[in-house]
């Protein structure tokens, strides 16, 4: 068995840190509370050099009896969950700075960020569960920060949701390993194809009802719209990003791993419910006029396009290196669009953004950059992402599904110009304190963002190939 722990370098910084964290808050002064907030990024960024090193040697392994899988896949969402884990930290500086639960919030932002990673690494049944629960516990408590009315109505809808998705995903878990007789996926792959097939879809459908659940898809979405209008603006910007890396990947590699022989048709599964999630989501965002809603069903919507790669997971190459793709350029883009709301906090509605371009040229400019990027305009880099990800469904057999987002894609062009459109063109300007800025810690944050999404789309031929390497057994 290996338990070599130096392959766990990053989960380990991120839950050290919290507990270092934890202690060390309880016995400083408020003031200097910003010291934990620095332990926080010195904990992304040294995941961040370990996962670099991990990568430029090739060291693909698994530990705890093949629980936890370090390849290609786990070092690639490794590299998005903490240079997004690091975006988030930066735009929570001034809304979190001298709270009196200031040590509190960055402990549970590490532990979350550290439940992500073990989602994507997840090679067993059991330790998806248990990423499950490190994932959702901390971000129930994150969403009600702001203990004020519309946060605590927040995280309760989010807290019963995913205690019942994550019962649903146990119960699912106990089918499976009545089908299969083991856990482990590689036991699982050999093992399912003989099993009942009613057993195994059941069991399948609560599994994935968990994962997603995590990453807002349909028919598990009702809570984004109200996290992300309950919660502060940055843990709004993790919820509707972060975790859903987690799932899709975690969700990749159990199609890919576990179920690649079964006789059950869970492509076609999930083509419908990436067709139906993008649908929706699309739809929904038409007539909001509540900022942070139409990120939320924007958010939803664009799970519908990563969707497309679970689908064809294992009918094409293409379809792994899409989904990684995609996932980095659109947690820059959704960040840093979010960090642009968490920048001007009083401008909650489209009516509150007119005449902002005169006012802050720089935000506008990444507002322009983050939602034409949501849309798929070049050069953005989810319009690589998109590409790659419509390429691997039609490659995958499912041209019908590819052209449906298309349709959906030229379609969600209508609310994110209702946004951009005021913010140029409007005479009739919003009240001077609807633009008033945050800080620069929100504004930096929006800019680097910005300029991900950017470097994504233009270096996309060399960042793309980054994620072909097999996933291992």
């Amino acid at each position: 068995m290996n338990e070599n722990l130096t392959a766990l370098v990053p989960e380990i910084a991120l839950l050290g840190a919290a507990v270092v964290g934890l202690l060390a808050g309880s016995w400083l002064p408020r003031r200097r509370q910003w010291v934990i907030a620095v332990l926080a990024a010195a904990a992304c960024v040294a995941g961040l050099v370990a996962t670099a090193v991990t990568v430029i040697t090739d060291r693909e392994q698994t530990v705890f009896s093949h629980a936890f899988a370090v390849d290609t896949a786990t070092e690639t969402g490794r590299l998005v969950v903490l240079a997004a884990l690091l975006l988030v930290i930066g735009m929570s500086v001034e809304p979190v700075r001298g709270h009196e639960r200031e040590t509190e919030y960055w402990v549970l932002l590490l532990m979350t960020g550290a439940g992500t990673l073990a989602l994507i690494g997840a090679n067993d049944l059991l330790m998806l569960v248990a990423a499950y629960l490190l994932t959702s516990i901390p971000a129930y408590a994150l969403s009600a920060f702001a203990k004020d009315a519309a946060g605590t109505e927040a995280a309760l809808k989010y807290y019963l949701m995913g205690a019942l998705f994550g019962v649903t995903m146990l119960a699912g878990t106990a089918l499976l390993y009545a089908a299969g007789h083991a856990t482990l996926y590689r036991d699982l792959r050999a093992t399912l194809p003989e099993a009942p097939y009613g057993l195994v879809g059941v069991g399948l459908v609560a599994v994935l009802a968990g994962l997603l659940f995590k990453a807002g898809a349909v028919p598990a979405h009702f809570w984004v719209p109200d996290v992300t209008t309950g919660a502060p603006a940055p843990v709004a910007a993790y919820v509707t990003t972060l975790p859903k890396i987690g799932a899709l990947v975690a969700g990749y590699r159990l199609f890919h791993q576990a179920l690649a022989d079964s006789s059950v048709n869970w492509p076609l599964l999930m083509a419908i419910l990436a067709a139906v999630t993008m649908t929706l989501g699309n739809l929904a965002a038409f007539s909001q006029t509540d900022v942070r809603r139409l990120l939320a069903y924007s958010a939803i919507s664009q799970v519908g396009y990563l969707l497309m790669a679970l689908a064809v997971a294992t009918r094409t190459d293409l379809a792994q290196k899409s989904l990684l793709f995609y996932l980095a350029a659109y947690a820059a883009t959704n960040l840093g669009a979010f960090a642009v709301v968490t920048e001007l906090p009083h401008a909650r509605t489209l009516r509150d953004y007119r005449g902002m371009g005169p006012r802050h040229p720089g935000l506008a400019a990444v507002l322009v950059v983050c939602l034409l990027g949501l849309v798929g305009t070049p050069p953005t880099g989810i319009f690589l992402g998109k590409l790659e990800i419509f390429t691997a469904a039609v490659a995958g057999g499912y041209a019908w599904l590819a052209a449906l987002a298309v349709a959906n894609t030229v379609a969600s062009l209508f609310y994110y110009l209702r946004w951009l459109t005021p913010v140029f063109t409007s005479t009739d300007r919003a009240p001077a304190h609807a633009h008033a800025p945050l800080g620069r810690w929100a504004a930096a944050t929006a800019y680097t963002a910005g300029t991900l999404s950017l470097a994504l789309g233009l270096a996309g031929g060399t960042v793309v190939p980054l994620g072909t390497g097999n996933l291992l057994p």
